[in-house]
C-alpha cells in the first residue's frame, strides 16, 4: 500500500494533473451482475437432476434400513444378512456419487467463477477507458467515498451486455 501511496504522490507531484481515481466493490459486483444469476441459475440446470439422483439413493437406502430394523428378527439369517450387504453396497455408491457430485460441481463452479471474474475485470477496464480514469482500486481499500466509488456504474455496465 505505501508504494502505491507513493506512486499517486509521484504522478500528481511532477505535473500538478488532476488525477482521476475510482474504487470497485467487487463483493457487491458479484452479487448485483445479471451474468452471476444466470450463471447459478445454469449450474442448478445442469446439477439438478445428479442431485436428485442422490436423493433418490438417499431414500431407497433409509427404506431398506427401515425395513432391516423392522423385519430383521423375523428373516433368515440369509435373507437378513443378503439386505445388510444390500444396504452397504448401496451406501458405498452413495458416498462415491456425492464425492463425485461434489467434485465435478466445484470443478463447474470454479470454471464459472473464473470467467465472471474476467468479463468483471474487462467491465472495469473498459469501463476506466471510456471514462479517462487514472487508476481504479478494489480490494484493500479501507475507505472510499461515494463521489469515487463506481461499483453501480460497472454493475449497470454489466446489465446492459
Amino acid at each position: 500500500m505505501a508504494s502505491l501511496l507513493a506512486a499517486v504522490v509521484a504522478y500528481s507531484g511532477g505535473a500538478q494533473a488532476e488525477m482521476k481515481i475510482g474504487f470497485v466493490d467487487t463483493a457487491k459486483l458479484m452479487e448485483a451482475a445479471p451474468q452471476v444469476k444466470a450463471a447459478n441459475s445454469k449450474i442448478e440446470a445442469e446439477f439438478g437432476p445428479r442431485e436428485k439422483e442422490l436423493v433418490a439413493l438417499q431414500r431407497e437406502i433409509q427404506k431398506l434400513e427401515d425395513q432391516l430394523s423392522r423385519d430383521g428378527t423375523v428373516m433368515s439369517e440369509s435373507e437378513r444378512s443378503k439386505l445388510e450387504r444390500q444396504i452397504l453396497g448401496k451406501r458405498r455408491d452413495l458416498k462415491r456419487a456425492q464425492e463425485e457430485f461434489r467434485d465435478d460441481l466445484n470443478i463447474r463452479r470454479n470454471e464459472v467463477l473464473t470467467k465472471l471474474q474476467k468479463d468483471m475485470y474487462d467491465a472495469v477496464v473498459a469501463f476506466a477507458k471510456e471514462q479517462n480514469f487514472d487508476l481504479i482500486l478494489s480490494q484493500g481499500v479501507v475507505y472510499s467515498s461515494d463521489r469515487v466509488d463506481i461499483t453501480d456504474s460497472i454493475a449497470a455496465k454489466l446489465k446492459g451486455n
